[in-house]
Order: C-alpha cells, then structure tokens, then sequence
C-alpha cells in the first residue's frame, strides 16, 4: 500500500482535493494494484468486483498525465452500455473538477449533432460506446489518433463477438505505442486471451475470493414452492420502504412476472436484452428516483447499473457460479452502507446455494416472511 499511498499523494493538486472531498482513507485492493502498474505506463489486465473502485483505479493514474493545454483525445475510455458510459462520465468530471480538463461522451441512439458539438470542444477524454466511436471515426469527425491512452471497463462484454470487430477497427486508429487498460468483473480464459493479442506484455491482477463481498452485506435465502416465489417476492415488498434489484436467469420468466405484478398493481421496471432504449433509460430512472421500488434484471442487462441506497438484491434462482451471486451482490452494501441478498429457492436449490456460499466463505440465513416481518 504504501507505494500506491505515495503514488496518489503525489497526484496533481485537483486530484488531492477529489481525494479528500470524497473522505477516502486508504486505496481499495484494485487500487492499490493496479495505480503503480497504470502510473508506469504498463499495459493491465484487472479483475475486480462490482464496486470495489476499479473506475478510480484507473483514472486516477490518467487524469494526472494528461495535458489540458494539448487540445485533442488523450484518452479513449470504452464501455458496452450507455448507463455505464455516463457514470464513467461522471466519475470524470468529478475527479478532473479545477483541471482545465473537457470530457465527452459518445453513445449510440443519442443525438449525433449534438454529440458533434461537443467535439468541437476538443476534449482530452473520449467515453463512448464502440459502434458510436466507430460510426464517428467512419464520418472522419473523431480523430484519435493521438490517443495514448485506451480503457476497457467491462472487458468481457467489449472482447464478446458483439463488439471485437469495433474494438480492432478503434485500436487501429490510435497510436501505435499506446496504454491498454482491461478491467471486468470477471475475466474469462478467452477474454484474457482475446486481450492479450491486442496488448503489449500486460500485467494481470486479481482481487482475492474473500475480499470481494463487504461485511455489511447480510445474505438470506427464504424457502418456498416455485409457484408460490412471486407471491413471496411481493410480501418482501411489503415489510419495509425498500427499493429491491431483482435477477432472474430467464427472460420469459422475467417478463412474464413483470406483467403478472403489473397485473396486481404492482409498478415495476424491466431490463433485459429485448427492452428498447427508451424502456431500459424509463426504467433506470424511475427506480433511481424512487418512483419505483422494484426493478427486474437479467444479469447482461445489468451491467453498468449503479444504484446509490439500493437495499436488496433479490433472486428468483439459484445463480449458476459464485461470480454471478459476487456481480448480483455487489450492487448493494457499496461503500461501507448495509445491505441485503435475499434469494427466494426451494427446497432443492438450497443445497446449490449453500455451496456457492462455502465457495465464497459467507454465511446464509434462512429466515421467513411473517406478519410482514422477514424473521428467522
């Protein structure tokens, strides 16, 4: 820790003042990793979970080389969601404020004028979607060429069949003596490979099993016949003025319960790979807003969701590994606050689910809904 300690102390003077502003007191385990490799102009690989810091890890070490008088694209940060994209986005503006230095974001579906107008500001950090970068670079009105800097944040998602013709087509139009930086969740034998081929020697770091779920996360199960799992859903609604992130593996399951609560007048959001843009942005926001309590995700369609004071996560299922329960629990107990997974099985998935908590070294409670009270 030390070396990285020293390393963000010596940061420029915007970044010190965003350090203490935001009253953190030592680097998390990415952090501490990943900011001297970065700082050195080393090529990374990082995998860390969900909420652990990985944006900062890596911007950090950035904003601090890059020069606000040189007005170009220092540095391409590329994302696969649009929400992500603008919490990126914003993680920059906070942490460049007084620096002199523009930031854009570029998304597919947003307005392309707009977006242009933007550039005509010359921003030295480029946030962006692939296909929109790509369509940009195509109409020759995004130059990166001077770019010494290139971010994937969610590697897994931007090295998928989806994006990989995208993401050469980008690399190919920076510099050829450039930074690649990889961050994920979870980083796969194929995505490690796929990132290598398009790196120079990068080191690859992980953050441990056991450090990856906060302490301020309780984790229960409630028992219940699978006909009886939305009935329960929704009395766990009911035992408090909760806001609950529910995942489910199955996307006619999930619309299927959505239209089955909505029935009940239940006002819910749906995300999954066949909501439109619009639906996905409605939704986000009227549960960020808490205009609506209970949001029904599939684990794609959640990537990038950050939700400040989500209490629970809930789950219809039995995830299939350990780094699905680590992605589907990390988006609550963030930053010290608590927080609540409660997974609604059967009888025959209990087994399964106690097993990934063996793997993961936490503890499970079974509790049950009575009186409007989830009680043991």
């Amino acid at each position: 820790m030390n070396s990285t300690w020293s390393i963000i102390q010596s940061f420029q003077g915007f970044l010190q003042e965003g350090w203490q502003k935001s009253n953190f007191s030592n680097p998390t385990e990415i952090q501490e990793k990943a900011v001297p490799l970065i700082f050195e102009g080393k090529d990374v690989i990082a995998q860390s979970p969900t909420g652990t810091g990985k944006t900062l890890a890596y911007l950090l070490p950035i904003l601090t080389k890059i020069d606000p008088n040189r007005k170009e694209a220092q540095t391409l940060i590329l994302a696969s969601s649009r929400e992500l994209v603008m919490q990126i986005l914003e993680e920059v503006r906070i942490w460049s404020e007084g620096s002199g230095i523009e930031r854009a974001a570029l998304i597919g579906g947003a307005n392309v004028k707009r977006q242009l107008d933007k550039l005509k500001k010359k921003p030295q950090v480029i946030v962006g979607t692939p296909g929109r970068i790509v369509e940009l670079i195509n109409m020759k009105k995004l130059k990166i060429h001077e770019v010494k800097t290139v971010v994937f944040d969610e590697g897994d998602q931007l090295f998928s069949n989806e994006h990989v013709k995208a993401v050469d087509q980008i690399l190919k139009a920076t510099m050829r003596d450039k930074q690649v930086l990889v961050f994920s969740a979870t980083v796969g034998e194929e995505v490690e490979e796929k990132a290598k081929a398009r790196m120079n020697d990068p080191e690859v770091i992980k953050a441990q099993v056991d450090e990856k779920l906060p302490a301020s996360i309780d984790h229960v199960y409630i028992v219940c016949e699978e006909r009886d799992k939305i009935t329960t859903l929704k009395k766990l609604m009911n035992t408090g003025p909760y806001r609950l992130l529910t995942f489910s593996n199955n996307i006619n399951e999930l619309s299927s319960l959505a239209a089955k609560l909505e029935y009940d007048g239940v006002n819910v959001g749906v995300l999954h790979r066949d909501t439109t843009k619009q639906e996905r942005e409605t939704a986000i926001q009227q549960f960020r807003d808490g205009k609506t309590s209970l949001l029904l995700a599939t684990d794609v369609a959640s990537r990038g969701l950050d939700v400040k004071g989500l209490t629970h996560v809930v789950q219809l299922e039995v995830p299939k590994d350990e780094e699905q329960y680590i992605h589907r629990a990390g988006r609550t107990g963030r930053a010290g606050a608590e927080g609540t997974v409660v997974s609604i099985v059967t009888e025959f998935e209990v087994d399964r689910l106690l097993k990934i908590g063996e793997k993961l070294s936490i503890t499970f409670e079974k509790k049950r809904l009575y009186k409007g009270q989830l009680i043991r």
